[in-house]
């Protein structure tokens, strides 16, 4: 979810013919039956071609423990919470992994409309909640208006 900024629902749903290896590309089925590619980042395909090996379901990345069918969602929520608990992080929430992922990408200088896209986001409004002054934002912004203001 960290490494693609998915919603819960989409990660838990993530069909096998969706993962493009070859092109690094996830296509997502998202909010309203929207579809929309992101980036997969390289260290994390081996990774989900070892997931894959467990089980080998032919349709999804992440099945029920039946094989039946997708993880359900909640699920995935009550196992995250649960590795929140043991490693003792207050308030994260599976959610958390997607607010994380759009921050980092502001903190890279992404621009807006490009996290607004990776993220399926109809408005860039909902994008925008996502900004917020970070400590490395903050300190950025000091250099910069410090520069600025420098002989006055």
């Amino acid at each position: 979810m960290y490494a693609c900024g998915l919603r819960v629902g989409e990660a838990a749903t993530l069909p096998v013919n969706g993962i493009d290896a070859a092109n690094q590309l996830v296509k997502v089925i998202g909010k309203g039956n929207k579809e929309r590619v992101v980036p997969l980042p390289q260290p994390l395909i081996g990774s989900l071609r070892e997931v894959w090996r467990t089980h080998r379901n032919p349709l999804w990345l992440f099945p029920n423990s039946h094989n039946t069918g997708p993880l359900d969602r909640t699920t995935l929520c009550r196992t995250f919470w649960e590795v929140a608990q043991r490693a003792n992080i207050k308030g994260a929430t599976s959610h958390s992994l997607r607010h994380s992922y759009a921050t980092r990408l502001f903190e890279e200088k992404v621009q807006p409309r490009v996290v607004q896209i990776l993220l399926g986001h109809s408005h860039i409004g909902t994008t925008s909640r996502y900004q917020h002054l970070t400590e490395p934002t903050k300190a950025s912004l000091r250099a910069v208006l410090d520069k600025l203001m420098k002989g006055l």
